[in-house]
């Protein structure tokens, strides 16, 4: 999901993965531990009320970054803490350029 967001701000598929080629295990797939978790997630917000704006695939990033990498790059960081609160969020929006403000 992510890679598809990736390659959607390329010319082609083909660009994006020349830039993105340098980053180690930058696509790597979900795994079941992963996929429990963000069903767990999801299945938790929906029944607390949460609109159907969200679709799995949100829950899924979430749950990645919290199993299988160790932060998230989003903007959208009231979500993802609601959803995730072990969660650390990086906000590219949050500091200057030479500086990414991080929350745990």
């Amino acid at each position: 999901m992510v890679w598809a967001e990736l390659i959607a701000a390329f010319p082609d598929p083909d660009a994006a993965n020349r830039a993105l080629e340098s980053i180690p295990d930058a696509c790597e797939p979900i795994g079941r531990v992963t996929a429990a978790r963000a069903g767990s997630a999801w299945r938790g917000y929906r029944r607390a009320g949460g609109p159907r704006e969200r679709v799995i695939a949100d829950f899924l990033v979430g749950a990645h970054a919290v199993e299988q990498a160790d932060r998230l790059l989003t903007r959208d960081r009231g979500f993802h803490r609601r959803a995730f609160a072990n969660l650390v969020i990086v906000n590219p929006s949050a500091a200057g350029p030479s500086r990414i403000a991080t929350y745990p």
